[in-house]
């Protein structure tokens, strides 16, 4: 996937950017899409919200699978237009993540891969890159029904430090909502 310019998204404010703990939940998956839901309902039009849990239901599945800790965060950062998912796990590996092609017969399609080429289809730009404790999965989407605009699209998405452990205990619930105003 193309780099996301970071100094275009940068610029952007979020209106929202909220994090949910995933380490050591017994669903990481089912909270994960709930909380997905929860902070785009009334945010995005329906099918979006839609899009945005089956993608955040493939990344934390993606985690749960392929590392051997599983998930430890996501984050979703809402903006005026679009909203941008990040889930951290500790696996190293980035060069791992990637979807497979849609010329590659059906058979080779029904395993590893299957999911990143529906993310790759349903989002407007996703990345994975390497961080201090692991990698990280980010992907853009539009919050409208007819998508993004090509010139909102970022080309490339940028960093965004996860809450220290000692953080995560003061959210309530394990989860929590940071205004960034």
């Amino acid at each position: 996937m193309d780099a996301v310019d970071e100094e275009r998204l940068c610029r952007r404010t979020p209106v929202r950017r909220h994090w949910v703990k995933l380490a050591d939940c017994t669903e990481p998956s089912g909270l994960a899409r709930r909380h997905v839901r929860e902070v785009l309902d009334g945010r995005a039009a329906p099918e979006r919200i839609d899009d945005a849990v089956l993608i955040a239901s493939e990344l934390v599945g993606n985690a749960l699978r392929h590392t051997a800790g599983g998930p430890d965060c996501m984050c979703v950062e809402v903006y005026q237009n679009m909203a941008v998912l990040r889930v951290h796990d500790a696996g190293r590996d980035v060069s791992r993540v990637r979807a497979r092609s849609v010329e590659e017969p059906v058979e080779g399609l029904t395993g590893s891969g299957l999911g990143l080429l529906l993310v790759g289809e349903l989002a407007s730009a996703w990345s994975v890159r390497p961080t201090a404790i692991g990698k990280e999965v980010v992907v853009v989407i539009a919050l409208g029904a007819s998508g993004l605009p090509e010139r909102d699209v970022p080309p490339h998405i940028p960093a965004v430090r996860p809450p220290l452990t000692a953080e995560f205990h003061q959210l309530d619930g394990g989860h929590g909502e940071f205004d960034s105003r």
